[in-house]
């Protein structure tokens, strides 16, 4: 069967891949760009992707191009911890958590494309505009910006992975509009900087207006700098607008980092590290609303397209990576239409809760608690979060997320030893 997949980012690219070691090769990944480029700044990965990309013999290279995490710490705007927890195998994982470049997981997983499924395999400068159904499957309608012209083309089945403004979404879902923002803005980039803490850290510190989230993506090169991500986000302005989500709007840090002046502490000067950013961009934070469904008939949703979330958690690569691997087990084991609906049947459910928990701030709803209950800080944080509150916090976000260890370690990922498929 030909199977198509809107988008060539994380989840169309991982979908792909899993596709085809399901024994499905006949498929191609559309991609609107002409040109795929490594953009973006950093993401995590969480260990229950980690599994999935490891079942595609992925691991290896993966660890060479990212950091293996080692803990998450939350801090107040004083600079005094809240939490901290160890992560990845740290946490009793089989597998790490990988801090890493979003373009370099995206450039690991194309040339895994293109070894495994063909040069080919990857269509640039094509944007699917139109989806109708047919007897045998669906009728897809592409525009080719560069050159200028639209075919059609007859297949069994489309995945939409193109993203939160995600084409397929639209036709199967007319007159949604843009996706809702929350009122935040979000200043994002990457710098080379020394490494702080332990080298393999990741920090989020702040309080109920102001946020950073700070970690290494890289080991250290020859000056002894490593490649850092940092992220930061306050409420905006009243006069703000903001017309889209473009993940790559450009702007200048000194233009902002006078918001973010006294999240400078000891171990970590924020300010400073933002300042010798080598690119910074500026978004508002959106999102999607849940969906009743993403399969209609042969064609069906993942990643953002699906469930774009808040970035609370580091859910969202990760579970577009899941996505992809669910889908392909089951397109493995029925026609197109059954494969979809239990796709759909299987992850709807869980991401639905797991947008849901983003919109109230995730496992970061800890640092606006202590924001709330000790503005001025705190000599015991226990005094502030009694009892287990906050191992339970972590615990139940993680449950959530699929990440847990119980629920990572059970199973190995399909393939990931013998070449079969494992059961799942």
């Amino acid at each position: 069967m030909t199977l198509l997949i809107a988008g060539g980012g994380i989840g169309g690219l991982t979908a792909a891949l899993s596709l085809h070691a399901e024994g499905i090769s006949d498929v191609r990944v559309l991609e609107a760009v002409p040109e795929i480029r490594p953009l973006g700044v950093g993401l995590n990965i969480l260990p229950n992707a980690v599994k999935e990309l490891d079942g595609l013999g992925l691991l290896s290279r993966l660890s060479e191009v990212s950091v293996a995490t080692g803990d998450l710490s939350y801090y107040n705007r004083h600079g005094q911890l809240i939490w901290r927890e160890p992560r990845g195998r740290a946490a009793g994982h089989r597998w790490p958590q990988l801090s890493i470049h979003r373009g370099r997981l995206q450039a690991v997983l194309a040339e895994a494309v293109r070894e495994r499924l063909g040069p080919d395999a990857v269509v640039t400068d094509t944007k699917v505009v139109d989806v109708v159904p047919t007897d045998g499957g669906v009728r897809v309608t592409a525009r080719h910006p560069v050159a200028d012209t639209v075919s059609t083309v007859d297949v069994a089945g489309l995945i939409g992975a193109d993203g939160i403004h995600s084409a397929v979404r639209a036709t199967l879902g007319p007159g949604e509009g843009p996706p809702p923002w929350n009122g935040l803005v979000v200043w994002r980039g990457t710098a080379w900087a020394p490494s702080f803490l332990d080298g393999r850290s990741m920090v989020i510190a702040g309080d109920d207006r102001r946020r950073a989230v700070v970690y290494p993506m890289s080991a250290a090169d020859e000056r002894g700098l490593t490649l850092m991500n940092w992220a930061v986000a306050k409420a905006a302005e009243p006069e703000a607008e903001f017309e889209a989500a473009d993940w790559n709007r450009s702007v200048a840090p000194e233009s902002f980092v006078g918001h973010f002046a006294d999240l400078a502490f000891e171990w970590l000067d924020v300010p400073a590290l933002i300042r010798s950013a080598t690119e910074a961009y500026v978004y508002p934070m959106v999102d999607r609303d849940p969906l009743p469904r993403w399969s209609h008939g042969a064609v069906t949703l993942i990643g953002d397209a699906a469930h774009a979330m808040y970035p609370m958690g580091s859910n969202g690569a990760t579970q577009a990576i899941v996505d992809a691997r669910v889908l392909a087990g089951h397109l493995a084991r029925a026609e197109v239409t059954e494969a979809f609906a239990t796709y759909e049947a299987e992850r709807l459910p869980v991401l639905t809760r797991l947008q849901h928990s983003t919109r109230r701030r995730g496992p970061e709803v800890v640092i606006d608690l202590a924001h709330e209950r000790a503005p001025g800080g705190f000599s015991d944080v226990r005094e502030v979060f009694p009892g287990t509150e906050l191992e339970d916090i972590s615990a139940g976000f993680a449950r959530l997320g699929g990440f847990d260890p119980d629920a990572v370690n059970t199973t190995m990922p399909p393939g990931a030893a013998t070449g079969v498929r494992a059961h799942r």
